[in-house]
This record gives C-alpha cells, sequence and structure tokens, in this order.
C-alpha cells in the first residue's frame, strides 16, 4: 500500500526555519498581522470596514505607478493611499454622494490604472502577483525593517493619542464640542491605515488585506465589551494568524496572504460557535431560574401564591447596562 506522508510531519516541522527568506517573513507576517489587528478595531467600531478593502485597492494602482516612475515603493504607494483616503473623505462629503459610492468611483479607478499599466507593460506581471495574493519569497531583509519601523510609528500613534482616538470613533460631533481636532485625527488614522495597507502588502497580498483587518478585531469584539480588552485581543490574534499563518503557507505550498486569512476565519468560526452555544446557554439557564417568577402558582402554595399576587419583579430596570454596547473604559 502507498504511504501517506502528511505535510506537518514531525521530521519537517524545523525545515523552514533554515532558510533565511522564511525567517524574514515568519517576522514580517508576526508584525503585519498584529498591526492589522491593532489598527483593525478602529476600522470596525468606526464601521469602515468597506474603506480597507477600497484603500488596498488604491494602493496597488500607487504601487504600479512607483514601480513604472522608479519611486520608493512604501514612500509612493503609501502617500497614493493616503490621497485616496483624503479623495474619498472629500467626495463623501457631498450630499448627493455617499461615502460608498466614492470609495467605488476612487479606489476602483486606482486599481483599474494599476491593471492597465501592467497590461501594458508586461515585463513585470510576476512582480505584482505577490503584491495581490501575497508570497514569503518576496520579503527581504530591507521589508522586516520598514514593517518594523511602520509599526512602531503606529503603536506610537495609537498610545500618545488614545484618548483623542477613543473619543473620535464614538462620538466625533462630541468630541469637537470638547476641543479635539477630529479633523486631524481623521488624516492621521487615514495616513496609519494607508501605512499598515502598504506594509501588509507583500505578506497578504491586495486582495486579502481587508480580511486581515477585520476578522481578528471582529473576533475580539465577540469575547469582550471593554475596548481597552479588545485592542489587546485583536492584536494579539493578528500576530498569533500572521505567524502560525505564514508557517503553514510553507507547509502547504498556498499563498502566504490566503493562509492566514482562511486561519484567522477559522478561529472566527471556533470562537462564534461557542459564543452562541454559551449564549444559549446562558439564556436557558436564566429562563428556568426566571420560571417561580413568573409563574408564582406553579410553585407555591396557595396561600404563598396569594402573598405574591401584589409583587411587581422589575426585570427591566438594568436594561441600559446589560446591552450598553461596548465599555469605554480600558480594562
Amino acid at each position: 500500500m502507498t504511504s501517506i506522508v502528511l505535510p506537518l510531519s514531525l521530521t519537517n516541522w524545523r525545515e523552514p526555519f533554515q532558510y533565511q527568506f522564511f525567517r524574514h517573513g515568519l517576522v514580517a507576517a508576526t508584525l503585519v498581522g498584529a498591526l492589522c489587528g491593532l489598527i483593525g478595531v478602529y476600522i470596525i467600531l468606526r464601521r469602515m470596514s468597506y474603506i480597507g478593502h477600497g484603500l488596498s485597492h488604491a494602493v496597488f494602482g500607487g504601487a504600479v505607478v512607483s514601480y513604472v516612475m522608479q519611486w520608493n515603493f512604501y514612500l509612493g504607494a503609501g502617500l497614493w493611499g493616503f490621497v485616496s483616503a483624503l479623495l474619498i473623505n472629500a467626495t463623501a462629503r457631498r450630499r448627493k454622494i455617499g461615502a460608498d459610492a466614492a470609495i467605488g468611483i476612487i479606489t476602483t479607478a486606482s486599481f483599474a490604472l494599476g491593471v492597465a499599466i501592467i497590461s501594458k507593460r508586461r515585463s513585470f506581471t510576476r512582480n505584482f502577483e505577490a503584491a495581490l495574493f501575497g508570497n514569503i519569497l518576496g520579503v527581504t531583509s530591507r521589508d522586516v525593517l520598514v514593517i518594523a519601523a511602520v509599526s512602531a510609528v503606529v503603536v506610537g500613534a495609537v498610545f500618545f493619542g488614545y484618548q483623542q482616538l477613543l473619543f473620535t470613533t464614538f462620538d466625533p460631533e462630541l468630541a469637537r464640542i470638547y476641543g479635539v481636532r477630529t479633523g486631524w485625527v481623521d488624516a492621521g488614522f487615514a495616513l496609519a491605515l494607508a501605512a499598515t495597507i502598504v506594509a501588509a502588502m507583500n505578506i497578504v497580498g491586495v486582495t486579502l488585506i481587508a480580511a486581515a483587518i477585520v476578522i481578528p478585531p471582529t473576533t475580539a469584539r465577540l469575547v469582550t465589551d471593554s475596548f481597552g480588552r479588545m485592542i489587546v485581543i485583536s492584536t494579539l490574534l493578528g500576530a498569533i494568524c500572521g505567524g502560525a499563518g505564514m508557517y503553514l503557507s510553507y507547509q502547504l505550498d498556498v499563498a502566504s496572504g490566503a493562509a492566514i486569512v482562511l486561519l484567522a476565519a477559522a478561529i472566527f468560526a471556533v470562537v462564534y460557535a461557542s459564543t452562541s452555544v454559551g449564549r444559549m446557554v446562558e439564556t436557558r439557564r436564566h429562563e428556568l431560574a426566571e420560571a417561580p417568577a413568573r409563574f408564582p402558582a406553579a410553585s407555591l402554595s396557595p396561600a404563598a401564591a396569594s402573598s405574591q399576587d401584589d409583587h411587581v419583579v422589575d426585570e427591566g430596570q438594568d436594561t441600559a447596562a446589560r446591552f450598553w454596547p461596548l465599555e469605554l473604559d480600558s480594562r
């Protein structure tokens, strides 16, 4: 009989660590995953998941233009993404044009420009396959340094601007009343998002960056109502998915971006299923506990039941506290 050899056997689990390109890719993927998890918290709480998807396509156009014009890749693509974000914001302010339409116009036009240039200059088509789908072979020591620098800057900006970001995320109108310069905060956030997308391009790929940004914080949101804990869990989850996904991409011989996103999606599915079951069990337990209060005659003697007739159970007094969507603390 023909033996079946599993990809992740005990004899070759250490094999990829022998190669420098894999070590570079592993470090870069872990940093990018953590960065996406961190910035993704603000993305989903601002209900801006669509802009992450749109900007990733816009940055692709900037990357192609930077390559043709022989500009620095990171500066050219990052600046292109930043300008695209400002254009989206400016266009969305028009009353007759919504944010979704602005994103659809600007980002797809930028992406189409990149595709048009690639189709015209077929000599570097393969170079951008990695940008579309992610490729660990394309990660160099220079990329690791750039990603580390971007991560340090974004983490520092989030740390020092924590209160302003928090205030602007949940109530921008009130933040302006209290003197927060929300315009500058939004511009800085757009720059951080563009930098994150550019840093993640070679690891995750343009087509999957949005998923890498959205899935970790969404998973974290299922397990906590605390804003501070949500940031920590999302960042750690993104880092784990980045590193483990990069390792699986080597062992299974698939694109690194696909492996990272599929692993994150699998974790989300498990967490979603477990929290759903836990919620059903908790609901059932509360129903059983409240059954005597709802049907006192079934559990009390006639004399005791008659003494309870004028008793009113106030089940809604803690409604606001129990259903407040997110605790605005740093616990």
